[in-house]
């Protein structure tokens, strides 16, 4: 089964590839913009303390952040899920290529993130990717963290942030705040992988999404291939930007009950479901045809 299978988006996609006014910002490391199979014009960036634009494609900030544009922005003749390539993709890097790394998730501070979080809202995005870990927080930090979510939520933005690889029980602000869509990451075969964060919240708020061997772009012609959180995240985005591509008037309430089913009643595991995008386009449909 692939991933897009997985979660049924397959005929989400057949319907659309996302519309240029669908802002979703992308805060994660930079960008081999001038890759032939990205849609290089549906791609702008945010001016922060770095280029957008990979200078060292070998680096993991570089390979990462153009993994996760892959998933979101690829042509769909490249071979990475394209889920949204005509949806504006707006670049905040956050990660510096210089960085020593071990393979990990990239980790930045809650300062650096908080004001990605506030000028990636401020430059319009509707939607914005997490694809990150926090680093040891302080107090300060975390509380400037806290507004920043306070602002996405006041502008009416849907954040989606990966969960984690430790395999542990808890969570953060990332994972509790109401803005955020918590995701972890299942297996091909549906089922959660166990280096995915849990947590009552997670449980409670979140989604799960495909994050086992998920191929996309790398920054040179070859292909990339990683598993974990950081993957599974950039499916739940990208399929909210088609949603509200398809059902402009939703408002950010119906998006969210529509991809995470919460018709039932109040959540009490702490392993969410796995994304169903066709369920949740007929949520919404129905709803439209009840206005």
């Amino acid at each position: 089964m692939t991933p897009l299978q997985l979660i049924k988006l397959n005929r989400l996609m057949e319907q659309t590839s996302g519309r240029p006014e669908i802002l979703v910002g992308l805060i994660d490391g930079p960008v081999m913009t001038q890759h032939a199979n990205l849609t290089i014009s549906n791609i702008r960036e945010i001016q922060g303390t770095q280029t957008g634009t990979c200078t060292i494609p070998s680096s993991l900030a570089c390979i990462h952040g153009t993994f996760v544009a892959g998933i979101l922005n690829a042509t769909r003749t490249s071979g990475a899920p394209a889920i949204c390539p005509d949806c504006t993709l707006l670049i905040r890097p956050i990660f510096p290529e210089a960085t020593k790394d071990n393979g990990a998730m990239p980790t930045t501070t809650p300062e650096h993130l908080a004001a990605a979080i506030i000028e990636t809202v401020q430059s319009g995005a509707r939607i914005v990717n997490l694809s990150l870990a926090i680093g040891t927080p302080t107090a300060q930090g975390q509380r400037q963290l806290q507004d920043a979510l306070d602002f996405a939520a006041s502008r009416r933005t849907i954040l989606i942030a990966a969960t984690g690889n430790q395999g542990s029980m808890g969570g953060t602000v990332l994972t509790q705040h109401r803005a955020i869509i918590p995701v972890m990451a299942y297996s091909l075969k549906g089922r959660p992988l166990d280096l995915s964060n849990l947590g009552p919240s997670i449980g409670r708020q979140g989604l799960g999404a495909p994050g086992e061997h998920i191929t996309s772009l790398g920054p040179s012609d070859t292909s990339y291939t990683f598993s974990g959180t950081s993957a599974a995240a950039p499916f739940v985005t990208g399929t909210i930007a088609l949603l509200w591509a398809l059902f402009p008037s939703a408002t950010v309430e119906q998006l969210k009950s529509a991809v995470m089913q919460t018709t039932g009643g109040r959540r009490k595991s702490v392993v969410p479901p796995l994304l169903d995008a066709e369920a949740a386009y007929h949520n919404l449909n129905a709803q439209s045809s009840r206005n």
